[in-house]
């Protein structure tokens, strides 16, 4: 396994982490979860991410059921506070001081750990003012409950503007921003990428395989298969979505390349999303051991020029 740096920090995180968004804490059999938990470590992935709203704080349950016993300073441990978890009062979403702080203290109960390396703000907070959520966050940094702060799914203009807060008030600085990137999700090109690298701010990946989408588990013509996310119910309405022929025709043609270079289809489409050096990793999902080793394997893999040119042709066609 590789490691790469998160930013301008020293701390190095596996080019391939493990995810915990619908899959563990209720979504996933709970001894297989824990399977592949330990193939995880047993790959050499340090790097785990989850959140406080997963399963309604059942995945950072289950995480720190899973890593209990395993040397804390052998992991790296990401949550996220924004959405409320267990109740609807006022005060019990957004980025305030008082949420942000007690979200924090919830997180590491549930996660069992005296600390998390990086808290991540879920989502922007228009309600709160960005110097209040700042020197919060500096203040759990301060307090050792944190380590490394960052932000997910942010623009990158509010990004900006908080750095430069952090700067003129002497705060802990951002460290990363979490992002959904793939060859379906493009989005963070548009500025978000470009941005990340200038301020030193790593960035960490999400859904590289758009729900199994590039991995290739749907086929034109025919119906998802039952048990997959796109054959279940209402949370696999938006993977039902990408189901047209343009892009079910592009991922054929993700999956022929990838055969050309040795690679199945989900490797190709994480070493594709590795490429840049600004990404410090990519969150990986598994409801199965060997779908996190095959996802490992992309760790590493440098594609060649042509390789690189021909997908992008292929999905901006789509």
């Amino acid at each position: 396994m590789n490691y790469r740096r998160v930013g301008r920090s020293g701390l190095r995180v596996s080019e391939v982490g493990l995810g915990s968004w619908l899959t563990y804490g209720g979504y996933v059999e709970a001894r297989r979860a824990r399977r592949c938990v330990d193939r995880a470590l047993e790959l050499g992935i340090n790097f785990f991410d989850t959140a406080d709203s997963y399963g309604d704080g059942a995945a950072e349950r289950f995480l720190g059921r899973a890593l209990r016993g395993v040397p804390r300073q052998s992991y790296v441990l990401a949550t996220k506070v924004y959405f409320p978890v267990g109740g609807e009062g006022p005060n019990e979403r957004g980025l305030s001081r008082k949420h942000l702080i007690e979200g924090c203290h919830a997180s590491l109960r549930r996660l069992a750990v005296s600390h998390v390396d990086i808290l991540l703000c879920h989502r922007p907070d228009p309600e709160t003012p960005l110097e209040e959520t700042l020197a919060a966050l500096d203040d759990l940094v301060t307090r050792g409950d944190v380590l490394y702060v960052g932000v997910s799914d942010w623009p990158a203009e509010l990004l900006a503007e908080a750095v430069a807060l952090q700067e003129a008030r002497g705060f802990d600085r951002m460290l990363a921003h979490s992002a959904e990137y793939s060859l379906l999700e493009r989005e963070p090109e548009r500025g978000l990428l470009e941005r990340c690298r200038q301020l030193g701010v790593g960035v960490l990946t999400y859904q590289p395989l758009a729900q199994g989408v590039l991995a290739g588990r749907y086929r034109a013509g025919e119906p998802p298969a039952a048990g997959s996310r796109a054959g279940g119910g209402e949370e696999g309405t938006w993977v039902r979505d990408l189901l047209d022929d343009g892009t079910l025709g592009a991922v054929d043609r993700l999956a022929a390349l990838a055969a050309e270079l040795g690679l199945t289809a989900a490797q190709l489409a994480i070493a594709w999303a590795l490429r840049d050096e600004v990404v410090a990793g990519v969150i990986a999902g598994a409801s199965r051991p060997d779908q996190l080793s095959e996802s490992a394997a992309a760790g590493g893999v440098s594609l060649p020029a042509a390789a690189l040119e021909e997908l992008d042709a292929v999905f901006t066609a789509r």
